[in-house]
């Protein structure tokens, strides 16, 4: 079953959407300020999510942001900023799709529908991604070879793999992983990726894929 969540600041829309989704085989959580839904997204890693920009905390294309710091969660904005401007910068800061207000149900299901389609694409490119001598399969959480990952290696893992090429910082990925108390524990990371190293890389004391840029933080090569 498809996750969505629905983040606005509207009482009766946020109970029509997720009526209509439900009626439609959707799993639906709400949100209606920004805060929530960062927290939200992060707990539950819904397979969609749709954003209204006008939030009473966080305005909605810096929730886009915060999002696109870690995952690729397809989003479709729908707000009643009807301005290109407003489309641009949502667009550009990683949303998927933009639906104005007022919207008919109908062809906002459909947009839903077909960013959907699109994300099943990219899903099925990170069921196959090739580290060292194995297979790793972000849907299926499971890696070639018989080898097994525990839930903080999985974790750690997927933000890296997900953001190919990109540099991660430390403090981002301990406050993801274990909280914004534990920022400054860098020891945590280093031992994570030393075991990742070694279960992954052909040869973990030279890691051609899971590197680490010192000082800063990690970075997956493919």
């Amino acid at each position: 079953m498809t996750k969505v969540l629905v983040v606005d600041d509207e009482p009766q829309l946020l109970r029509a959407l997720r009526i209509n989704l439900a009626a439609r085989h959707y799993e639906v959580a709400v949100a209606d300020d920004g805060a929530s839904a960062l927290r939200q997204a992060a707990e539950w890693h819904p397979d969609l999510v749709v954003l209204d920009l006008g939030l009473p905390d966080i305005d909605g294309v810096d929730v886009i942001h915060g999002l696109r710091g870690w995952t690729k969660v397809p989003i479709v904005v729908l707000s009643g900023r009807a301005g290109n401007q407003d489309k641009i910068d949502a667009l550009d800061a990683g949303a998927d799709d933009y639906v104005t207000k007022p919207f008919s149900i109908e062809e906002f299901l459909a947009r839903i529908r077909a960013v959907s389609r699109r994300s099943a694409i990219r899903e099925a490119e990170l069921a196959s991604i090739e580290i060292g001598h194995h297979t790793v399969d972000l849907v299926g959480k499971t890696v070639s070879g018989d080898v097994r990952l525990t839930p903080t290696e999985w974790h750690i893992l997927e933000i890296l793999l997900r953001n190919p090429g990109k540099l991660i910082p430390q403090r981002y990925l301990l406050t993801e992983v274990w909280g914004s108390q534990y920022s400054n524990e860098t020891h945590y990371l280093r031992q994570y990726m030393a075991q990742l190293r070694k279960k992954l890389e052909r040869d973990p004391a030279r890691p051609a894929h899971l590197i680490t840029e010192p000082g800063m933080g990690y970075r997956f090569t493919p």
